[in-house]
């Protein structure tokens, strides 16, 4: 059943029976998120309808090893995690999945891969082991077979160079970095870099800035840097899929991904678009994980299936960890 499900994932059939399907096999095949169904009570209830299935919270990677059926990891994804608590583990069963996943979503967006350099500006994820994102800037930059792809560290001046040198050749960049780093690589050089360079930040100021707004962020890199939007991407450890924003912080799903706003006082009620929520996640490509994501972070989702980031819950635990800890 499970490699009919892989292809399923990526066959565009219907996203939401397929989810079903794969709720069904993690409902059997992952003992964590077995137990956390039991524990609610809902692991006998017959499920219909995606808005049914209990979505599990993404702490869960941080405290339990998550696997649907038992594996040898191909890969296995840590998040950076912070002072005195444990970073999340993503176990990848099939790397091939993460990647197909992977390119597929960014072709949706941005079209053939090999039509751009990419560039990345990732000290702190550089730094340590397991970052899902270096892996992806990784398999992008392979891809795109262009041979001036590079990593740069703190050598802002380098990488000021070979911008240079790309765009007086006429080929598309995507800088893709890490929030504080483009904030000081903008503080060093002001430049007109126009609309062959896309600039894509990742998010990540803690303990490097004063917090400032995504908003803030922008407009910033923007007047500093001479391009129109700065562009981003919506991922996770906890997550095998992406979604991506061409401006102003409002993301488009790729095709292996859904959105849904779940109530912030009830994590199994669901709110009208436009209005303010947590963030569930349905990652088809989660086959070997778990799909149905409780994150914690606030959202909007608008009429036309985009979303918007509008913030984070507060650290309290969540009732989903603190109920797998009572038993």
């Amino acid at each position: 059943m499970d490699n009919k499900l892989e292809e399923k994932i990526f066959s565009g059939g219907d996203f939401f029976s397929t989810a079903l399907e794969i709720y069904d096999f993690q409902r059997v095949n992952n003992p964590v998120y077995a137990k956390y169904l039991k524990l609610l009570k809902k692991y006998d209830e017959k499920i219909n309808d995606v808005r049914q299935i209990p979505f599990m919270p993404a702490e869960f990677f941080k405290l339990f090893e998550v696997k649907t059926t038992d594996f040898l990891p191909q890969e296995v994804f840590l998040s950076s995690g912070t002072t005195g608590k444990e970073a999340s583990h993503h176990y990848v069963k099939k790397s091939e999945i993460y990647y197909r996943s992977l390119i597929q979503g960014f072709e949706e967006f941005y079209g053939d891969v090999r039509q751009y350099h990419f560039l990345a500006l990732l000290p702190a994820y550089l730094e340590r082991k397991g970052s899902s994102l270096v892996t992806m800037v990784e398999q992008l930059m392979e891809l795109s077979g262009n041979g001036n792809d590079g990593f740069y560290l703190y050598d802002f001046l380098s990488l000021e160079k070979k911008i240079d040198y790309l765009l007086e050749k006429g080929k598309k960049i995507i800088l893709i970095g890490v929030t504080f780093a483009l904030l000081d690589y903008a503080e060093k050089f002001q430049k007109n870099y126009g609309k062959n360079l896309i600039i894509m930040e990742t998010g990540g100021m803690k303990g490097r800035r004063k917090e400032i707004t995504r908003e803030e962020v922008h407009e910033i890199l923007c007047s500093r840097l001479g391009v129109e939007t700065i562009h981003s991407e919506y991922g996770m450890t906890e997550l095998l899929s992406q979604a991506y924003s061409s401006a102003n912080g409002i993301y488009k799903e790729s095709k292996t991904m859904k959105i849904l706003i779940r109530d912030a006082l009830d994590p199994f009620e669901y709110v009208k678009d436009g209005v303010t929520g947590g963030i569930n996640v349905i990652d088809l490509a989660n086959l070997y994980s778990c799909s149905f994501i409780q994150t914690k972070d606030l959202g909007i989702k608008f009429p036309d299936g985009t979303f918007k980031v509008s913030g984070r819950f507060d650290n309290s635990d969540t009732r989903g960890c603190n109920l797998m800890y009572e038993k």
